[in-house]
């Protein structure tokens, strides 16, 4: 979150210190740096631009106008206004929010001008009194605190239920809400159906803070949720090794929705992993089995998106490496639980009821509360240890691979330097004539771009598959075949 800007009135010599005072405190405290940042006139580096041009230029990008007036009105121009009247005037024309100290001495050793001014910024705004440094200090806390409070910042409620700043209906996407429709009536038999107004469904949903979005909506539903919430992402790398080095073999960064950030997440995830696949002896899809379960996998990842503290800036990390799978989230646990206690069933207590909910109602979450105990067993099933829950300032589940040594096929040097993981994967999975659909259930995969831009698109490019209807790319009867290039390869 982008820092809110104090400015400082520019007295030029009467309370300087306290200014300076003020400035080292509040980027020094815990709470306060984290939302904000103070300007003080001297802080500007020399340049050849106009006093005057500089600090009304600063009240017009702060957010807050702070006011500390003593007895000394400073320099006069040549209308005889000071800089501090002036920048009192322009932060109260542009509806800036002002705060204003008054040094506890009396009138009849105050300048009359600046005795005018104090009395001008009286009638419509709350000042507050200080004769000593503390006093101001204490004061400045308190209002500052007030106004996180009033700007929901700071607050009871969890976060997702607060409004999201700047949006409005047009930032939904109607893609994403049917599609959650449609699959909240499969899996949940969700009473609402797909003709229902978005309106009522984040009514339904609980959604909607006074008529506004909060940033449950945004997140499960909005175009583009970064624009709003710049750290809501999911960083993904994949390290041949042990440990994180760099250069880093494989990264990509995730944006969207909770359901496309959990979707392509999981699909990099499988798509770096061993799997064996089945036959057809017991079902009429060909079983699909990898190294680490796929629900664990997923539940790992839903657990981080679903349940990380948004309002810090650190995003989700899901990294992979040659022994282990670690997922790392912002959030941290609940008083109520601890480490130990996610061995066996236990209360479910979200971070992010809103978000919670809804990912439940679309099937990404099963069962409230039995999630890491599922894990658990089935890890111990596919023959790995148990998964490992660090709760140190953030949250990491670390899960086990099935470490097993890397074979490396003969295959003409033509081919073998351009072929990615996921173009392995999908020459493997081609039977025939396949639709985009098949390959994609017979792969595991759930993110339809994802599938498109790193698996389809670059074996067509390097002519390891075809198009079986090339004149018609997006024909509904369009299907894919490996090529003589892509059945070398498989035979190799």
């Amino acid at each position: 979150m982008e820092k809110i800007r104090i400015f400082v009135s520019s007295v030029q010599s009467e309370l300087a210190s306290e200014r300076a005072a003020l400035r080292d405190y509040v980027r020094s405290d815990a709470l306060l740096r984290r939302f904000f940042d103070v300007f003080l006139f001297e802080d500007i580096p020399a340049s050849d631009h106009r006093p005057d041009q500089l600090y009304l230029g600063e009240v017009e990008n702060c957010e807050i106008y702070l006011g500390i007036f003593g007895n000394e009105y400073g320099f006069e121009d040549s209308f005889g206004v000071s800089p501090t009247e002036q920048e009192f005037d322009l932060a109260t024309s542009l509806g800036k929010q002002r705060l204003i100290f008054i040094n506890g001495t009396s009138a009849s050793s105050r300048n009359e001008k600046m005795q005018a001014l104090i009395d001008k910024a009286e009638t419509d705004v709350v000042r507050r009194k200080f004769s000593e440094f503390e006093d101001l200090k204490t004061g400045l806390y308190a209002a500052l605190v007030e106004y996180l409070g009033d700007r929901e910042l700071l607050r009871d409620s969890p976060f997702d239920m607060a409004h999201c700043d700047g949006t409005s209906f047009d930032d939904l996407d109607l893609d994403q809400i049917h599609g959650f429709i449609r699959a909240a009536r499969q899996t949940r038999q969700f009473p609402l159906g797909e003709n229902t107004l978005p309106e009522d469904l984040l009514r339904h949903l609980s959604l909607l803070n006074k008529d506004r979005l909060t940033n449950a909506a945004i997140l499960l539903f909005g175009r583009e949720p970064q624009r709003f919430l710049l750290s809501s992402e999911v960083k993904c790398a994949h390290f041949h090794g042990t440990k994180t080095t760099k250069p880093i073999p494989s990264f990509q960064v995730y944006r969207g929705t909770v359901f496309q950030m959990v979707d392509q997440a999981v699909d990099f995830v499988l798509s770096k992993i061993a799997f064996s696949i089945g036959t057809r002896a017991e079902h009429t899809q060909i079983a699909r089995t990898y190294e680490i379960p796929r629900e664990v996998v997923t539940e790992a990842i839903v657990n981080a998106v679903a349940h990380r503290d948004y309002t810090d800036s650190g995003s989700v990390q899901v990294m992979l490496f040659s022994d282990r799978l670690e997922v790392l989230n912002s959030g941290s646990l609940p008083a109520s639980l601890t480490v130990d206690s996610l061995s066996e069933p236990h209360q479910s207590v979200p971070g992010n009821p809103l978000l919670a909910e809804s990912m439940y109602l679309s099937g990404y979450i099963e069962r409230m509360g039995t999630g890491t105990v599922d894990m658990i067993e089935r890890c111990v099933s596919a023959g790995l240890r148990e998964p490992e829950f660090v709760s140190a300032g953030n949250f990491t589940v670390k899960i086990g691979r099935q470490v097993t040594p890397q074979v490396t096929p003969q295959v003409t040097p033509q081919v073998t330097p351009q072929v990615t993981e996921e173009i392995m994967q999908l020459l493997e999975a081609i039977v025939g004539d396949m639709k985009r659909t098949e390959i994609q259930e017979k792969l595991g995969l759930r993110d339809k771009k994802n599938f498109r831009a790193n698996y389809l698109k670059p074996a067509i490019d390097q002519e390891l598959i075809e198009m079986t209807i090339p004149d018609a790319p997006r024909s509904s009867l369009q299907k894919y075949r490996l090529t003589e290039k892509g059945r070398a390869y498989i035979e190799n």
